[in-house]
C-alpha cells in the first residue's frame, strides 16, 4: 500500500459540480451586476480561497450581495449532483483496503452535507475539513495539514487528489503526493499542469494503480 491515507477535494473531483457552479456564477453576476462575465473569469478561482474572495475579485463593492444570490441559487442544486462515474467503486475499494480517507474542500460544511445526503459516499470518509475550519485556504497547506493532524497521519504517508491548481499547490506545500484529476474539467489542463502535480489522471479508476 503506497499511501495509507488519501485526501480528496470535493468539487470536480468526487462530485460533478462544475456545471452548477458555473450556472450559479452566471445567475449571480447577471442578477446583481446586470452584465455578462466570461466563463473562464468566473471559474478561475474555483477550489481556492473560497466564494467570498472570488466575488470580491469580481466586484469588491457588491461582493456580499453576489455571495448571497449565488448561495441561494447554488445550495439547493447540490441535492441532485452526481458523483463522477467510478468514484463510488474507488472509494469502496480504498475503504475495504483499510485506508484512512478524508475530504478537504473550499465549500462550507453545510453545503457539503447537502451534497453528501444524496450520494452514498460520505460513509467512506473519516474526516472532513471545510472552508470554515481554517483561516487560510488552498493553495496554502493549512486545510490539508489540519486534516492530517486530526487523523494523526504524517504527510509523507498521504496523497491528495484534486482538480484545481490550488489543490496541487496545497498538496505540494503540505508535503503530500499531489494527484491532479482531469475528469471534472473545471480548470484548463495547462493551468493545472503549471502547478506541477506528481501525477495526472484522466479517470477515477486510475487511482487504484497509483495509490
Amino acid at each position: 500500500m503506497r499511501f495509507p491515507t488519501v485526501l480528496f477535494d470535493l468539487d470536480g473531483t468526487l462530485i460533478d459540480t462544475g456545471p452548477i457552479i458555473l450556472a450559479s456564477f452566471r445567475h449571480a453576476t447577471r442578477t446583481v451586476l446586470g452584465r455578462e462575465i466570461p466563463d473562464d473569469v468566473l471559474m478561475a478561482g474555483v477550489g481556492g480561497s473560497g466564494l467570498v474572495a472570488q466575488m470580491e475579485a469580481i466586484d469588491p463593492e457588491r461582493a456580499a450581495e453576489l455571495v448571497d444570490v449565488y448561495t441561494a441559487h447554488n445550495v439547493p442544486l447540490h441535492a441532485d449532483v452526481p458523483a463522477f462515474p467510478g468514484i463510488p467503486e474507488v472509494l469502496v475499494r480504498l475503504d475495504d483496503e483499510g485506508r484512512r480517507l478524508g475530504i478537504v474542500t473550499a465549500k462550507r460544511r453545510s453545503t457539503v452535507e447537502v451534497a453528501l445526503e444524496s450520494i452514498p459516499i460520505g460513509r467512506h470518509f473519516d474526516e472532513l475539513v471545510a472552508f470554515e475550519d481554517t483561516e487560510r485556504h488552498k493553495p496554502a497547506p493549512d486545510p490539508l495539514l489540519l486534516a492530517l493532524a486530526r487523523l494523526g497521519v504524517d504527510p509523507a504517508a498521504a496523497a491528495y487528489v484534486g482538480d484545481s491548481p490550488f489543490d496541487v499547490l496545497a498538496a505540494r506545500a503540505a508535503g503530500l503526493f499531489a494527484i491532479a484529476a482531469t475528469w471534472g474539467a473545471v480548470h484548463p489542463l495547462d493551468v493545472v499542469l503549471d502547478a506541477r502535480p506528481d501525477v495526472v489522471l484522466d479517470d477515477p479508476l486510475e487511482l487504484l494503480d497509483v495509490l
